[in-house]
């Protein structure tokens, strides 16, 4: 079977390491394996700067998604009101997520290619005194823009809302001091920046608020304080969990301890970001983004100016060893290439000679 590396924003290329891990079958109800889920819950809490007499953690099966939904349909109240600021399809799904469950929402939406405006959300929040929660994207990878998270964490303390970040993509590839930027709920996923695999998503969360939205959940499966009420008792899944995901997923964890952290986790993705741009620009593609917002994570390109033909360009670069992924975009035609992963600056040096090969070759 011919194998490629994926250069995308998650499920991304793991170590061979971590996938050895899945090779063990492991119990449920096993003291090790409940023990495995306590330290993942206690290593994550140190990632996000803050302790357990203030902060607590959940994991949750499913992707991201699940992780997300699960917080925004346990978290406020029937009478509370969410202000949502979007720039782009992962905010726009939690627009959706209020729709489903019927949560009240004020939905601020920005241009894909520009972060929230603070100044239009504290408008919101003045003229709308019925909202009680905040959420937005930190890295949203419609486009690869970073958005200014710490700014309406400052304003969500000002005015008191409970401020929930989805950091799906960015957790553990960009430094986030939860509590220093005011985040009450932060959710992620085993197979972003940690460099696991897909199956659980995780949300870190502030343990008063969390233990406030008992009987608040509109959901049996996604019952965030249930799921915590658990992991916090024994470190036991209400249901059957991930056994293999969690496993290669400690692994991943000592992983990125010994690349140096965060820091210097963050360093390389924001390397390869770096030659990326620069190599991809000596053949004519322009990021979507500019340089003052574009994240480490992902990259979108627009289109060059001349014919051009995704599918075919895709297949060209996946049969010499790499996967990207489309645009997803409506109003401008684009493709998107992840810097995130067990990728370094020769994958990235690799693939700008196989896109120069492609583009030389007349399509």
């Amino acid at each position: 079977m011919k194998t490629y590396k994926l250069l995308t924003p998650g499920p991304l290329t793991t170590t061979d390491s971590v996938k050895q891990e899945m090779l063990f079958d492991h119990c449920t109800w096993d003291e090790d394996y409940k023990q495995i889920t306590q330290r993942i819950r206690r290593e994550l809490l140190q990632l996000a700067h803050v302790d357990e007499t203030a902060y607590t953690t959940v994991l949750m099966q499913g992707s991201g998604t699940f992780g997300v939904e699960s917080v925004i349909s346990s978290v406020i109240p029937d009478d509370g009101c969410l202000l949502l600021l979007s720039n782009g399809a992962y905010g726009e799904r939690i627009a959706a997520m209020c729709r489903y469950h019927h949560i009240n929402c004020v939905h601020i939406v920005q241009d894909y290619d520009k972060m929230p405006d603070r100044m239009k959300a504290e408008e919101a929040l003045k003229q709308h005194p019925e909202i009680t929660h905040i959420a937005m994207i930190h890295s949203e990878t419609t486009t690869g823009i970073l958005n200014d998270i710490q700014s309406i964490g400052e304003l969500a303390k000002t005015y008191h809302k409970v401020f929930i970040v989805d950091a799906m993509s960015s957790f553990a590839g960009v430094d986030i001091p939860m509590h220093d930027w005011h985040i009450d709920f932060l959710v992620s996923s085993a197979n972003k920046c940690i460099q696991g695999v897909p199956g659980f998503s995780f949300i870190i969360a502030r343990r008063e608020l969390l233990i406030a939205s008992r009987g608040c959940a509109r959901s049996l499966s996604l019952d965030l304080y249930d799921q915590w009420a658990g992991m916090e008792k024994d470190g036991k899944w209400r249901y059957t969990s991930p056994t293999h995901v969690v496993l290669a997923f400690a692994k991943a964890m000592e992983e990125l301890q010994k690349e140096g952290g965060i820091p210097a986790r963050s360093k390389r993705y924001a390397h390869n970001r770096d030659v990326l741009i620069e190599e991809f620009g000596k053949l004519g593609f322009l990021p979507y983004v500019e340089k003052a917002v574009q994240g480490p994570i992902i990259t979108t390109f627009l289109y060059p100016d001349t014919d051009f033909d995704f599918a075919q360009m895709y297949r060209f670069i996946k049969e010499r060893g790499y996967a990207i992924y489309p645009g997803k975009l409506t109003d401008k035609d684009t493709f998107r290439i992840g810097t995130i992963g067990e990728i370094y600056e020769e994958d990235i040096l690799r693939l700008a000679q196989i896109m120069k090969e492609y583009m030389e070759r007349g399509n």
